[in-house]
């Protein structure tokens, strides 16, 4: 049994990366002595109900300095000012933790890329530091003081002390695009929704799942709604997920917009049988985040049976096999696609299994074995 640390900047934004955190956790809690190091106001057994994960969260390890909960507020509360910072948090958790590193056998980041200072499995949802050698220029002024603080160096992550994985094919390339490397694909765990109702008896409805924050472009799916029943058809939305307070402020003009419409329902921080019995019993899923680094609420969508459509880039091309039918590249080009799969009367027809946890925590424990030999 080694010690094995999981690094993971905070559970605050309860998204995809939390699932992935968590998971990772219950995948290597049987077999090996875990720690988690974070910086969150979220308590953990909150999340492993919320998301229905086999994890003992009562017997997991968890390391946060004096005062992180005060802390983690704090940042949630200035980020609709400032951004949500999760560089800094990073930074931030990496400090803590690398003054208890030599107690470990192994790091595990579920939060992007790190230096590190014992040998780790590092898993990519998106790189955090040195963005600036993106040509894109999409980097802040911050990121290369976060990037000095704890972001590593090229040969850093090409050592042999590091086993390094992304999300996606798309994340993938990025870190390539930063770091020369090419890391091994490990697509997220997203398990297949049993129990859904035949297609002939589902609702005309569109499930928006996830994250409600103007990343998501939340406000953009009722507008999707709007345009489609424009065309004729009475649909109705169901906008379904968390709402941190890192972005209350997007929140409540999501709330604001739906209180207009009878035919959209907004619904905060539900249990995980709601948002599956929603799953298992609408026609259409829809998100709006474009460059989505994978897209668990896509996989989601396809797991449950469902039509799912999504922006033309990003890892969320890899869950649609990069159908033009199924892929938009803006609010009107959504429209058009959802009415004609409704005109046409077209049924879903891509396999619910792909992404199945069983899948990730096997290849998790596989690479957490090569790295401790």
């Amino acid at each position: 049994m080694a010690r094995v640390a999981v690094v993971h900047n905070t559970l605050d934004f309860q998204g995809g990366a939390d699932i992935v955190c968590l998971t990772v956790c219950a995948a290597l809690q049987g077999a090996h002595d875990v720690t988690l190091y974070t910086l969150s106001e979220t308590d953990p057994r909150v999340l492993v109900e919320r998301f229905d994960i086999d994890l003992d969260a009562e017997a997991l390890t968890v390391r946060m300095p004096t005062g992180a909960v005060t802390a983690a507020r704090a940042l949630s509360s200035v980020a609709p000012v400032l951004g949500p910072q999760l560089p800094l948090r990073s930074v931030l958790i990496h400090r803590i933790f690398e003054r208890d590193a030599d107690a470990f056998d192994l790091a595990v980041s579920t939060a992007n890329e790190f230096a590190f200072s014992i040998p780790s499995v590092q898993y990519v949802h998106y790189p955090q530091f040195h963005t600036g050698r993106l040509a894109d220029g999409s980097s802040g002024p911050s990121n290369r003081l976060w990037s000095r603080l704890a972001g590593p160096s090229r040969a850093g992550l090409a050592s042999d002390a590091v086993t390094l994985l992304a999300n996606s094919a798309w994340t993938a390339g990025v870190v390539g695009e930063i770091y020369g490397l090419s890391p091994g694909v490990l697509h997220p765990p997203v398990d297949p929704i049993d129990g859904g109702e035949r297609w002939d008896e589902r609702e005309d409805g569109i499930v928006v799942v996830g994250r409600i924050a103007p990343d998501k472009r939340t406000l953009d799916a009722i507008r999707v709604a709007d345009g489609v029943r424009e065309r004729g058809h009475d649909v109705h939305l169901h906008v379904v997920g968390a709402a941190p307070r890192a972005y209350r402020q997007y929140v409540e003009r999501v709330e604001a917009a739906a209180a207009e419409r009878p035919y959209v329902t907004v619904e905060r921080d539900v249990p995980r049988s709601r948002i599956e019995a929603l799953l298992r019993t609408h026609r259409y899923g829809l998100n709006l985040k474009r460059e989505e680094h994978f897209g668990m609420s896509v996989a989601e969508y396809v797991a449950a049976g469902m039509l799912a459509f999504a922006p033309d880039g990003g890892g969320q091309r890899e869950i649609l096999d990069g159908r033009d039918d199924r892929l938009f590249e803006s609010v009107d080009g959504a429209v058009d696609l959802l009415a004609a799969a409704i005109d046409e009367g077209e049924s879903p027809d891509l396999s619910p299994e792909r992404f199945s946890s069983a899948r990730f925590r096997r290849a998790f424990r596989r690479a957490v074995t090569r790295a401790l030999h």
